[in-house]
């Protein structure tokens, strides 16, 4: 009885196109192997004022950026206990934005939700990118929308954005501005991220029950001595240290038009694939409100989604298929990170293939 083969890994860093986590470079990884060092210390103070200045740019703001060892999921729950008295509006168009109105019934809120069909974008707490169907909402919009008609606070989940399509938290008015480090920043798991405003912070300091952990007035009392208010993931933070150096080398607005040009090519690519090859693959979010960071692809009848995957992950390559019930009928392509034009097009030669290879076998049983 021979053994089964293993399943191929990438070969590279270069063919790992997840939506998240994403692939990082071996200069930020080779940094986590830096001794480790006291979380009180003057040493841990100058490590966090540099990290201070890279998100600061990359958020766009004058206000401290918290850092938070968690998952990006536990700053939107940081969201709701410091930033809901009673009642949330979630605008619902994806499985993530959706978290966010799960989370805020856990812990007791009344939710009212405006949900539009998943990969639709809301016009005028919201999602920016949406990781699950590839939309992008229009947030100064909303933003200012929001600011017209109540003084509501505007709670953002950037996850999938920020790094990759433009975050203005300061010029739009943001109250609270969440991300995690696996995504567009192309840090290793492990970090969240997040910006308050001064509305943000006294609503939170009006909240009894905003718990321990993401006490945001403690974040903020401590980020004033350049500290955490728990012992942070040390080697994760030399890692992101690593990555923020190496975004202010490219540049911020060069690497978000680097997202941009990945994104256009591969809406481009499905528009083209499916006039040459006779495949009905259509991009789930419109045209204008797509994110740079994630294309989520809708496949035509007969091919599934885990199937495709699996016929890529065969070639070394790594893509994901649709998220939630979107499982079956989709594929999503992470176009983020440290990835280049080049990359994104070896992969969608690949992806060629392999949709061909997947549709044979149902079209000769036709």
């Amino acid at each position: 009885m021979t053994e089964p083969r293993p399943t191929p890994l990438p070969e590279s860093s270069g063919r790992f196109f997840l939506p998240g986590p994403t692939a990082v470079d071996s200069r930020v990884l080779a940094a986590q192997a830096r001794a480790v060092i006291g979380h009180r210390g003057p040493g841990i103070r100058t490590l966090v004022a540099r990290i201070q200045e890279g998100l600061r740019t990359i958020f766009r703001t004058d206000r401290p950026v918290f850092v938070s060892t968690s998952s990006a999921t536990g700053l939107m729950e940081a969201a709701v206990r410091n930033g809901v008295r009673d009642r949330l509006l979630a605008l619902v168009n994806g499985a993530f934005s959706e978290r966010f109105a799960k989370i805020a019934r856990a812990c007791g809120k009344e939710v009212e939700v405006l949900e539009i069909a998943w990969g639709e974008a809301h016009e005028p707490g919201a999602v920016h990118s949406e990781t699950s169907t590839g939309a992008l909402n229009p947030i100064a919009e909303i933003a200012s929308a929001v600011r017209e008609a109540s003084d509501a606070l505007m709670l953002v989940d950037s996850v999938s954005g920020l790094g990759g399509a433009d975050v203005r938290t300061d010029e739009w008015g943001l109250d609270f501005v969440l991300a995690g480090s696996q995504k567009a920043l192309a840090v290793p798991p492990g970090l969240a991220f997040a910006v308050a405003s001064k509305r943000m912070m006294e609503r939170a300091e009006s909240l009894p029950d905003r718990g321990c952990y993401f006490d945001l007035p403690q974040f903020r009392r401590k980020m004033e001595k350049l500290q955490t208010p728990n012992t942070p993931a040390v080697t994760l933070l030399y890692a992101l240290d690593e990555q923020l150096g190496r975004i202010r080398e490219e540049g911020l607005d060069a690497r978000l038009s680097r997202h941009r040009a990945m994104a256009e090519r591969c809406w481009a690519w499905v528009e083209d694939a499916s006039a040459r090859a006779g495949l009905d693959l259509r991009v789930l979010a419109p045209a204008g409100r797509r994110s740079p960071t994630v294309t989520c692809v809708l496949l035509p009848e007969g091919l599934r989604g885990p199937d495709v995957v699996g016929s890529v992950t065969e070639r070394g390559w790594v893509i994901a298929p649709g998220y939630g019930k979107l499982r079956e009928g989709a594929i999503r392509i992470g176009h983020m990170g440290e990835h280049t034009v080049p990359e994104l097009d070896d992969l969608l030669e690949v992806l060629a293939e392999s949709l061909s290879v997947t549709r044979a076998p149902a079209a000769g049983g036709a």
